[in-house]
């Protein structure tokens, strides 16, 4: 854990660690060449106890904070004693060594689903063209459908402003609501097709409205199968709605994702793009104005679009939740 040191002369003793000179566990100092100049040796168990602190949360410390920052594990490292004094430059040089960044978070979604293997698994065999075991036919198509809600149209006070050299384009901060709606949208995951329409509400029979539109068209008003796959909101969940599909559409195959993985879900991917590219900023005259761009981004959307890489397969899914300790899929108290 210590950078070698050229030309240095014979180490003396010191207590800049706080310790005393005479102490079996003072740390030694090298007096180098000028490159590493005044640049001293720690001992391993500094360094590990540090890399400890930083994966600690602040709260385990009495820090009224979210997360560290590395000033504030430098303090934390000399309030606890650790030793005498440090620069930040060092602390910040070995957690980078080891890829510790804990000013970072990421938002992580755990497992609540006590049946979550198998239901994960129903879900990832269609994607990669398998059905009970078999591989799905010519005449078997998947489908990965689900709703965005509480789509809002904001009119801006001002109009904005493009992008210009040397400035960004401008926004203005004040608008007026003018009502929300919900894009309802599915995705043939093997043929790139996009259907999708807007709905005032998102309702059991706005929902049907969008399975009718796909079902009555070739290749899925001929198909043998067509399989839906679909989470588990009001409108479509439960062994109901797996029922009253097929009551309509013979060929319907309703197939729900685990509670809490929309990670699971391709069509996610779609919104996410549609998030990006059509709503941000969102700044739309009238409802009318944003259905127009809904309708307009999915026609665009469809010209470029390919089928999407999807590389998690029922065996990732095992060696991920080999992974998962025990512990850490019970839920917060």
């Amino acid at each position: 854990m210590t950078r070698s040191l050229d030309a240095s002369t014979p180490p003396v003793r010191s207590s800049a660690s706080g310790a005393n000179a005479s102490s079996s566990a003072a740390w030694l100092v090298s007096k180098s060449s000028p490159g590493a100049a005044g640049r001293r040796r720690f001992p391993p168990q500094l360094v590990v106890a540090l890399k400890a602190l930083a994966c600690e949360l602040p709260a385990q410390s009495g820090w009224p904070l979210s997360r560290f920052s590395v000033s504030e594990i430098r303090r934390e490292v000399l309030r606890r004693g650790l030793v005498a004094d440090i620069s930040g430059a060092t602390l910040w040089r070995w957690l980078d060594a080891a890829a510790l960044r804990p000013r970072r978070h990421r938002g992580w979604i755990f497992p609540r689903d006590s049946d979550f293997a198998e239901k994960a698994a129903r879900i990832l065999d269609p994607y990669e063209g398998r059905w009970q075991g078999s591989p799905l036919g010519e005449d078997e198509f998947v489908l990965s459908a689900d709703e965005k809600t509480s789509i809002q149209a904001r009119h801006r006070r001002h109009r904005g402003k493009p992008p210009a050299p040397g400035r960004s384009a401008r926004v203005e901060n004040e608008y007026k609501r003018l009502g929300a709606g919900a894009c309802l949208a599915a995705w043939d995951v093997h043929r790139a097709k996009l259907f999708g329409r807007r709905e005032t509400k998102n309702t059991s029979a706005a929902v049907d409205r969008l399975v009718g539109e796909v079902m009555s068209q070739p290749p899925y008003c001929s198909a043998r199968r067509v399989f839906w796959i679909r989470d588990n909101c009001s409108t479509h969940r439960g062994d109901k709605a797996a029922e009253r599909l097929p009551t309509r559409w013979p060929s319907a195959v309703l197939v729900h994702t685990p509670v809490h993985a929309s990670w699971l879900h391709q069509i996610e991917i779609y919104f996410s793009i549609l998030q990006r590219k059509a709503l941000t900023p969102n700044d739309f005259s009238s409802l009318d104005e944003l259905e127009a761009r809904l309708l307009g981004f999915q026609q665009h959307y469809e010209q470029i679009a390919t089928p999407f890489r999807w590389t998690f397969t029922r065996h990732d899914l095992k060696r991920w939740l080999a992974k998962l300790d025990n512990s850490s899929l019970t839920p917060a108290a």
